[in-house]
């Protein structure tokens, strides 16, 4: 199904998915902190039980473990803030736009 403007009818329309942006920006940082802040509890974990392996393995083990988790909770964080914006797009805001008139409007006013 093509969008059309609701007051010219062109097919020129784009979406703006600013919300989605918006979300996955948000997501990604949040996430990001929350994965580096539970890779740092692991660490120090891995701190107690590194101590066998004498300083250079928990210090590799904590850098390592914080970086992963801060790149697992970041790409988790972008994924949900992301199907969240999408969700507001679609159903709150104006996310079309028209590239001919340059209306604003949502897909339930094309319909």
């Amino acid at each position: 199904m093509t969008i059309q403007c609701p007051s010219c009818q062109s097919a020129s329309v784009m979406t703006k998915d600013i919300a989605k942006k918006i979300g996955a920006l948000i997501g990604t940082v949040g996430g990001a902190a929350q994965g580096v802040t539970g890779a740092m509890t692991g660490a120090e974990v891995g701190a107690v039980i590194g101590v066998i392996a004498g300083p250079p393995g928990v210090a590799v083990g904590g850098i390592a473990g914080a970086i992963l988790g801060g790149l697992a909770g970041a790409a988790t964080g972008c994924i949900a803030g992301a199907k969240l914006g999408e969700i507001v797009d679609e159903r709150v805001l104006d996310n079309f736009l028209c590239l001919d008139c340059g209306l604003s409007f949502s897909c339930r006013q094309s319909i």
